[in-house]
């Protein structure tokens, strides 16, 4: 697989990434679970030190989640650009037939 396919792909799986992080549905799902998380976090006794460790590795895993994402959207803006190089140059190439 050439250096342009996995960047092709690399764009493709960004495009998903952001499709994902710009639906409503998942939004809401992400800030309503990261809120009923911070609140049974809040509301847990203070002897239960167990329970508000579970509570704030699953506020940490839904960032994380999210935070994948928008690293996968960041890497697919990476590839673009380079993409973009890559044809200028090969234009650049063509019109002064360097080769």
């Amino acid at each position: 697989m050439s250096d342009e396919d996995k960047l092709s792909q690399a764009r493709a799986k960004a495009q998903r990434a952001q499709n994902l992080l710009d639906n409503e549905l998942l939004k809401e799902a992400y800030a309503k679970l990261e809120a009923e998380l911070v609140d049974a976090w809040i509301k847990t006794p203070p002897r239960d030190t167990d329970g508000r460790e579970r509570c704030w590795a699953a506020v940490q895993a839904n960032r994380k989640h999210r935070d994948y994402l928008q690293s996968v959207v960041n890497d697919g803006k990476l590839a673009s650009a380079e993409l973009k190089k890559l044809a200028d140059d090969a234009e650049r190439s063509k019109r002064f037939r360097i080769v």
